[in-house]
């Protein structure tokens, strides 16, 4: 099944791929197409983390914008509303449950004895 991702224009098929967020193998991908060594990793991952950031607060503004649209009356359509808070409430999902994973991974690091 493909969707259309209203926020690049793009039609996509794996549902994933439309939070715009780069996966594991994604970065790695980056890294590995930039020619770039292990001392670089950290700055691919966070510039990942970032863009999910962005990524996330653009459909969290998208939704809230349907949510006035549609209170002002200038829109009539529900659907795209359930749609943009559907894509806000999955993208805040993703990026709160990666947060933690790096917080339990800070917390790993930080309990290593030495």
């Amino acid at each position: 099944m493909e969707y259309r991702d209203t926020a690049r224009g793009i039609i996509v098929s794996n549902p994933i791929e439309r939070l715009n967020v780069p996966t594991g193998r994604a970065v790695s991908r980056v890294i590995k197409d930039r020619g770039e060594e292990n001392e670089d990793m950290f700055g691919a991952i966070f510039g990942a983390a970032l863009s999910n950031i962005n990524s996330t607060n653009k459909y969290l503004s998208d939704a809230e914008n349907e949510e006035i649209k549609l209170a002002m009356g200038k829109s009539n359509s529900t659907h795209d509303l359930a749609i943009a808070l559907q894509k806000a409430s999955t993208a805040l999902q993703y990026t709160v449950t990666l947060k933690n994973s790096f917080v339990e991974a800070y917390r790993q690091i930080m309990n290593m004895q030495i």
